[in-house]
């Protein structure tokens, strides 16, 4: 999946954001509708609970033929992706933040065929993305562009500031970076024009689909857009 990683439409959902709804449709939604990458990510299941969903995930993702085109990443448990690989699910990679399971040790157990994602760290970002080592990694998560009750922490600087990142912000993170940028963080459909003419990779979403009453239109409307807009 490394040579087809395709971040252009990347659908984050946990438990959390489904209004108490199952989340396997609402990713079988999203995956007809186009996203192209699901990351399964909950601060509050359990290890077996997340091996659970993700193996919902990865089953539905087969259900829909796009095994090879959609990517399934989970977020930070480098445990429950290593314990669904042993359990013959079919889960992609890892992405982690700055401050959880360092990315060699992810790449180390995971091996050169899987996908590893890391937030670009907030605080000097234009610095790191241009001086990071990127030799491990895939492509760098960054934003927030608004703030998110989805994650409350996001776009925390080292002094506890919040910081959000503008379009120009956005449009120089993408010259600097020599790998893939996702960009989210509260991105709604009015974003996605601006967002796509910037010339990151791809933006991600939580609510935006996962809240909706009709989740999969609005992943179709989503990814239409950003297709009709991007660079």
């Amino acid at each position: 999946m490394r040579n087809k990683l395709d971040i252009s439409a990347y659908f984050v959902v946990g438990p959390e954001n489904t209004k108490g709804r199952p989340v396997a449709p609402i990713i079988r939604a999203a995956v007809d509708a186009g996203v192209t990458c699901v990351q399964i990510r909950s601060k509050t299941a359990s290890a077996r609970q997340l091996m659970e969903l993700t193996a919902q995930a990865s089953e539905v993702i087969a259900q829909a033929g796009k095994s090879d085109i959609v990517t399934l990443l989970l977020n930070d448990r480098l445990d429950v992706v290593l314990g669904a690989k042993k359990q013959g699910v079919k889960v992609d990679g890892i992405h982690v933040g700055q401050s959880d399971i360092p990315v060699e040790v992810c790449r180390e157990y995971l091996g050169p065929d899987a996908i590893v994602g890391l937030s670009a760290r907030t605080h000097e970002l234009f610095e790191y993305i241009k001086n990071a080592d990127v030799s491990l990694i895939d492509y760098f998560g960054a934003g927030p562009l608004h703030e998110t009750k989805t994650k409350p922490d996001s776009g925390l600087d080292i002094d506890g500031k919040r910081i959000t990142r503008s379009i120009e912000d956005i449009t120089t993170l993408a010259r600097l970076s020599s790998i893939p940028v996702v960009v989210g963080g509260g991105v709604k459909l009015a974003d996605i024009p601006e967002l796509a003419r910037t010339g990151v990779s791809g933006f991600f979403v939580v609510s935006a689909i996962s809240e909706a009453d009709d989740p999969g239109h609005e992943a179709a409307t989503l990814v239409k857009t950003w297709n009709s807009h991007k660079r």
